[in-house]
């Protein structure tokens, strides 16, 4: 008998959470709060971004082409030759 008793008091304190939250989050108070704050967020990112330093495009002639004069012969490999060898 305790135990149903217990059952039934953790369900309902279940239901009234989710009641009790549901009708707050649903509430007018709670959705004009939100919408003040939305639109405050908005206000401060136009102030912010009016305030934002423009900086100078400063990327004119920045690359430098160097002329490779230097004639290095590379090491050939033969990976493709040894394959084919004991395919044989």
């Amino acid at each position: 008998m305790i135990k149903e008793i217990k059952y039934l008091i953790f369900l309902l304190i279940i239901i009234l959470f989710f009641f009790f939250t549901a009708k707050y989050y649903f509430s007018d108070e709670n959705k004009k709060k939100s919408y003040r704050s939305f639109t405050n967020i908005d206000k401060k990112i136009e102030l912010y971004s009016k305030k934002l330093p423009v900086l100078e495009d400063d990327t004119q002639n920045i690359i430098e082409y160097v002329k490779n004069t230097q004639t290095k012969k590379k090491k050939k490999y033969r990976f493709w030759e040894l394959l084919d060898k004991n395919d044989k």
